[in-house]
């Protein structure tokens, strides 16, 4: 018989899944503290400029590595244009403008978390896939885990009404952004995805930022230290990892593991800006668990099916009945 080598998949995705949770988590607390060093537009403008200088000097340490890749064709890269508008720039400027304008980092993930059960729900008439009942439960939960951690939060803050609504545009524009991907056919590997993405978001914000006058950073320190942060976190780790575990666990689960985010953000709000910890925020994170843990587990009959797709280097193969964990077949990275 032979021996296993090298790290297990479920270990590898469940590594995966914690420092997505982690960096998309920092998003929020890292928009916080961007917004007070600059305009919005600045701060995004120079973040995809930092972003794709380091897309550009990683494609060209993998050129120095190995043979240059072939350019993928354009009809792979033309869907991906649309999905970066809105994973990117959809996504990302709704949450800076809300936390411009008062929205706490926690009200802003509240709304954030309400993603899962969105998708839960038009998988089924989009994509044709099944949710089954106990991942409906699991869903409920983390609904409820986030709703008792930023009940207080949202209930106590002073900002303009018409703030909470970018929230709610970037929300739609993920989930948008998510359906499309999983309904192309055009497939580029990770690398090749963030670089479209960041490309066609870099063009869109410098052209907001050039009609806005906000190409001009400021000359502080704190500023060029949060934009790098912001572009290695939230942007080239967090995205990198939405999309490899959107194409390695599925769409359900994935969004699943969003329900994590909002007590993280708490957490991290309490260390890092002195906002309190509750019980409601300890019981939002043991909800949030619990959630996600219903929502990825296999199904009855399938944990057998999964075991006999093992193959020897810790890869799964397509087992039967696995939406949750296997609606997208994985790619190679670019």
């Amino acid at each position: 018989m032979s021996k296993q080598i090298g790290i297990p998949s479920r270990l590898l995705l469940a590594g995966a899944a914690a420092a997505f949770v982690l960096t998309w988590s920092s998003g929020f607390i890292i928009a916080k503290i961007g917004t007070e060093t600059a305009p919005v537009l600045t701060v995004l403008v120079w973040r995809f400029l930092v972003v794709g200088g380091l897309l550009l000097a990683g494609m060209a340490v993998l050129r120095l590595r190995s043979a240059p890749a072939a350019m993928p064709p354009w009809r792979d890269i033309r869907p991906h244009l649309t999905i970066g508008l809105f994973a990117q720039v959809g996504y990302v400027l709704p949450i800076y403008l809300a936390v411009a304008a008062g929205v706490s980092s926690g009200t802003t993930a509240l709304i954030d978390a309400v993603q899962p059960l969105l998708v839960a729900t038009l998988v089924g008439p989009i994509l044709g896939l099944r949710v089954r009942a106990a991942q409906w439960v699991g869903l409920a939960l983390g609904a409820l885990g986030v709703v008792l951690i930023v009940a207080a939060d949202a209930a106590g803050s002073v900002s303009p009404t018409p703030a909470y609504l970018l929230p709610l545009a970037s929300l739609a524009s993920l989930v948008t952004a998510t359906f499309l991907q999983q309904r192309t056919t055009s497939r580029l590997g990770i690398f090749a995805t963030m670089a479209t993405h960041a490309a066609v978001a870099l063009v869109a914000v410098t052209v907001l930022g050039a009609l806005t006058g906000a190409l001009v950073p400021p000359a502080s320190l704190g500023f060029w230290v949060t934009t790098v942060l912001i572009a290695v976190f939230p942007t080239l780790t967090a995205y990198a990892l939405y999309w490899y575990l959107l194409r390695r666990l599925g769409i359900t689960a994935l969004n699943a593991l969003l329900y994590l985010v909002a007590p993280t953000t708490a957490v991290a709000g309490a260390l890092l800006f002195g906002e309190p910890f509750t019980l409601a925020t300890l019981a939002g994170l043991v909800l949030g668990g619990a959630a996600v843990a219903l929502v990825i587990a296999p199904a009855r009959g399938a944990a057998s099916a999964e075991q006999e797709g093992m193959d020897g280097g810790g890869e799964v193969r397509e087992a039967p009945d696995r939406e949750a964990v296997h609606a997208a077949r994985p790619e190679k990275p670019a």
